[in-house]
């Protein structure tokens, strides 16, 4: 009697169903922590590079590094 009573289990088709649910809500993740680290990391690296560079002076970091002794074929003055 309650066997009866009892729905049938969907066999059929059961796999490519759940595939399909699984792949879309990977590929929404991927999507998402893809999104936050060239938000989170890698934006804000571009921009503190950007201001590093845009009042960095070369020869003055040079002549300073000269100065204190750290190139062997360059002596200081």
């Amino acid at each position: 009697m309650s066997a009866a009573l009892l729905p049938k289990p969907q066999m059929r088709g059961l796999l490519a169903k759940r595939l399909r649910k699984h792949i879309t809500v990977a590929f929404l993740f991927a999507l998402g922590c893809a999104a936050s680290y060239k938000f989170g990391v890698a934006e804000p690296r571009k921009k503190a590079y950007a201001d590093f560079y845009k009042n960095y002076d070369a020869m003055k970091d040079f002549e300073a590094m000269r100065k204190t002794g750290v190139f062997q074929s360059v002596g200081p003055k």
